[in-house]
């Protein structure tokens, strides 16, 4: 079993930032990928960006060039950097831990709220 606890989420006006933490814990195996994903209301889950234990990352076009992922193996945390927000970014963001290769690897947190004001 792993658990991820996500951190940071809140209010912030247009053009403002938000940086996202998630920690893991429990079973944590190596080579794994570590990532956001959002759900706006009345919309469907998205990936936002991900990044595997090597530090490859990719985002989804929406934030790319805006938005930074990152994560520290020896604290198994994954990070969100958010810079200029839009409104369109207001969404529930989940942290999601799993091994493509292996489907019951596969964990979410419970959520964190971001609200973008315009």
């Amino acid at each position: 079993q792993v658990q991820l606890v996500e951190s940071g989420g809140g209010l912030v006006q247009a053009g403002g930032s938000l940086r996202l933490s998630c920690a893991a814990s429990g079973s944590i195996f190596s080579f794994n990928t570590m990532g956001w994903y959002r759900q706006a209301p009345g919309k469907q889950r998205e990936l936002v960006a991900s990044i595997n234990s090597a530090g490859s990352a990719n985002y989804a076009d929406s934030v790319k060039g805006r938005f930074t992922i990152s994560r520290d193996n020896a604290k198994n945390t994954v990070y969100l950097q958010m810079n200029s927000l839009k409104a369109d970014d207001t969404a529930v963001y989940y942290c999601r831990i799993h091994r493509a290769w292996d489907l019951r690897y596969d964990y979410w947190g419970q959520g964190t709220q971001v609200t973008v004001s315009s």
